[in-house]
């Protein structure tokens, strides 16, 4: 099917037209409509997606399934899949059903609710398969509105103030994008994304206002594109709008924000930064990896001291992608996959995490650790889905997330052993934290009358964790699902990336 990529990509958006122009009403009928429709239409994307994974070659290190047409005012439309994003366009439709089932008790304006959700989804899996740079910024912005809305609406007490928190951080962060983007247009005279990873941009030396940049042009384009990808990923230290927006954002959000919006920050360093700018990646490589250290380190820190389950969970994620952009900036085998690896992994498994805390926030109303306690004499199929993934999410063997965190350290150490060990301790504090947080909710005896009551997992709940279980659990036995897809797109990224240094660049690094 030639247009099986557009079709996946702008389904949901159909589906949320749809919805708009023929529901009418507020009664339960409606609102019980609405669901359905939504959950229906990510149901399909799903199974469409399935075609692709399905007929997609691994072997072949270029785009596939490529559309290309040209819209008005010379912006062109391509959409194009290779071994790199693939995967996300697939962990994208895998999850929004799970999340709009999980969303099946909002009650307050549902309509909206699901459309705004089904235009996120037409959005994000835009900004993975897009192949022009215009149409890139477009998704990758436009993914912004939904979840504004979705946290100011939707979300707690506090939900205005976070949701402007993190709608003026990743804005202002995209703005030096937008600007790097038509400067590229200007030296490159195209938008064309595979074209533009074939454009050698000047390396040579530079100054602005009397400062020497490092990698010339790639230096100040690769800054530009960082400052937004570090702040979608995010990496410390402009990581604080995340937790403030977990806290707010109603338990559907959050798991699509965990889950798929902080993996466009690692999509983007792995579609632009290392392939477009790879001397300005040689010469800024080194500051990411001990950002990424320190990120590591002090969030897991900050974690351990949270009464709140959601913003204990939050921190966490920027944890665990400080051992993503540990991974990419490696710019070796191993670690490059490591990093996507983690991507797809924390995806399942942070998901799993914000839908656990909102299966007992439903019953209970509050995120705070101190109104729980000895969950396991009420809830023995829910502790024990809660430890499953508390497991996966410290890297338990096994498990998913072990092998992320692996690769990515076995390719960290081939470059920094300093930055290697700093960020291996932070495995120890993830640990601390998580378990810290389990003990204190599920362990010990039930002496809170409020929680005397409180019932198991119901069979929804129960249907939408078990896809989460098994893909955690098979991916950590059998990893080769997702390596062999990324692995020869990553061997390729990697060997171009190498070749691209100067020859001085080389020459440092052979003789570490």
């Amino acid at each position: 099917m030639d247009n099986l990529l557009s079709i996946i990509t702008f389904l949901p958006t159909v589906a949320a037209l749809v919805m708009a122009v023929f529901l009418r009403g507020n009664d339960e009928a409606a609102k019980k409509n609405a669901k359905y429709v939504a959950l229906f239409a990510t149901s399909v994307t799903f199974l469409l997606s399935l075609f692709v994974i399905a007929q997609f070659d691994p072997q072949d290190t270029g785009f596939q399934f490529v559309e290309n047409r040209s819209w008005i005012m010379g912006l062109n439309y391509r959409m194009g899949v290779d071994g790199i994003s693939v995967l996300f366009v697939m962990l994208t439709t895998f999850l929004m059903p799970l999340v709009i089932l999980a969303s099946w008790n909002v009650d307050k304006r549902v309509k909206d609710y699901m459309i705004a959700f089904l235009l996120l989804e037409t959005l994000m899996i835009g900004v993975f398969s897009a192949l022009d740079l215009i149409l890139f910024y477009l998704f990758f912005e436009a993914g912004l509105i939904p979840m504004f809305l979705i946290i100011g609406i939707w979300g707690g007490a506090n939900r205005v103030y976070a949701s402007f928190k993190f709608f003026l951080y990743t804005f202002l962060g995209s703005v030096l994008m937008l600007v790097a983007i038509i400067a590229m247009y200007i030296d490159a005279g195209t938008t064309d994304i595979a074209a533009l990873m074939n454009h050698e941009f000047a390396s040579g030396p530079l100054e602005v206002l009397g400062i020497s940049i490092g990698g010339g042009l790639q230096g100040l384009l690769f800054l530009a594109f960082f400052a937004s990808f570090a702040v979608k990923i995010p990496m410390w230290p402009v990581h604080t709008w995340l937790p403030d927006a977990h806290v707010q954002a109603p338990t559907g959000g959050s798991v699509v924000l965990a889950a798929i919006l902080l993996k466009m920050g690692g999509y983007g360093f792995l579609r632009f930064s290392l392939p477009m700018f790879p001397v300005g990646s040689e010469v800024f490589g080194p500051m990411v990896l001990w950002l990424s250290a320190i990120a590591i380190v002090y969030t897991s820190l900050v974690a351990l001291v949270q009464q709140d389950m959601k913003k204990l969970i939050a921190y966490s994620s920027v944890a665990h992608m400080g051992f993503v952009t540990m991974g990419i900036f490696s710019a070796n085998q191993q670690g490059v996959d490591g990093a996507i690896f983690q991507m797809i992994s924390h995806g399942f498994i942070s998901g799993a995490l914000f839908l656990a805390v909102g299966v007992i926030y439903e019953r209970m109303h509050t995120r705070e650790i101190e109104a729980y306690g000895g969950l396991v004499n009420r809830m023995p199929a829910y502790a024990l889905v809660f430890m499953f993934f508390t497991m996966a999410n410290v890297g338990l063997p096994g498990t998913s997330g072990f092998v992320g965190e692996f690769l990515t350290l076995v390719g960290i150490f081939q470059v920094n052993t300093w930055v290697a060990m700093i960020a291996t301790s932070g495995v120890i504090f993830s640990a601390a934290y998580a378990l810290y947080l389990y003990r204190r909710v599920v362990f010990g005896d039930l002496i809170k009358e409020s929680l005397k009551t409180i019932s198991d997992m119901t069979m929804r709940e129960r249907w939408i964790m078990a896809p989460l279980v098994a893909a955690t659990l098979i991916l950590g036995i059998y990893p080769s699902l997702v390596l062999d897809i990324i692995s020869p797109s990553v061997e390729a990224l990697v060997s171009n990336y190498a070749a691209a240094q100067p020859l001085d660049v080389v020459a440092q690094a052979s003789s570490h």
